[in-house]
């Protein structure tokens, strides 16, 4: 691989991601609280889908479950095939570091290292030589806008800025899939249009495949299609 995204891909409309029947549970000493039943979700590749929903109603819960960050209580997640549920704690670290980019919403940079340093962190865990992993963090900042501002650190640039350094490490390392949790919410309108924007790039452009949970509608409008969780399920409207 030359690039740290590749350009231009077209978009193919196969299932990437099914989500079948799943349950989540969580306990609170003897207190079962149910998130998820029975939920069902197809992610064609390609897509940009924005879930939205009230607050506790599981929507980064299932974000989560798609990007292996955690297990359903029953129930299947499949990506590219793959039954990521079944996979033992090594090997889903592995799949989840070749496959996922996750973009937060308080970006979650190291503040001692530059931006630079933050976009290569992801390719620590690959075989790319010091030089490779230099030149697709690069790669990364250029396709973000912040070629010039590769050498600050994160006090020196704006959110904004620092949003966009958070999706240029989500993307270096070329996922499958890019899962967004409340990308703009720490942003003002500005500097979140700008995002969204970028993240259509992404999209269009790029072929990627976004998941964007969001509280916000402007933010939602931007995605090719909307999801409401209601009640554990999802829905085409919003909770009434």
């Amino acid at each position: 691989m030359n690039a740290a995204v590749q350009p231009e891909r077209q978009h193919h409309q196969e299932t990437l991601v099914r989500v079948g029947n799943v349950d989540k549970v969580f306990h609170r000493g003897s207190e079962e609280i149910h998130v998820l039943g029975g939920l069902d979700l197809e992610v064609p590749q390609g897509d940009f889908l924005a879930l939205m929903g009230p607050s506790g109603s599981g929507k980064s819960t299932l974000l989560n479950l798609i990007g292996g960050l955690d297990k359903p209580s029953q129930g299947t997640v499949e990506v590219g095939g793959q039954d990521i549920g079944r996979l033992s704690g090594r090997r889903l670290a592995a799949w989840r570091a070749r496959h996922v980019g996750l973009v937060f919403q308080f970006y979650n940079l190291l503040p001692v290292l530059t931006a630079q340093q933050n976009v290569e962190l992801p390719l620590l865990l690959t075989s790319l030589s010091r030089k490779e992993r230099k030149s697709h963090a690069a790669t990364a900042l250029e396709i973000v806008g912040l070629g010039h501002r590769a050498g600050h650190y994160p006090r020196q640039l704006s959110g904004g800025e620092q949003q966009r350094t958070g999706i240029a490490r989500a993307v270096v390392s070329d996922p499958t899939l890019l899962l967004c949790d409340e990308p703009t919410g720490d942003l003002d309108r500005k500097s979140g249009d700008e995002i969204l924007d970028l993240l259509q790039a992404l999209n269009r452009q790029h072929g990627k495949t976004i998941i964007m949970v969001t509280h916000d509608v402007h933010a939602a409008a931007q995605a090719s299609r909307t999801l409401h969780l209601v009640k554990g399920k999802l829905s085409m409207e919003p909770e009434q």
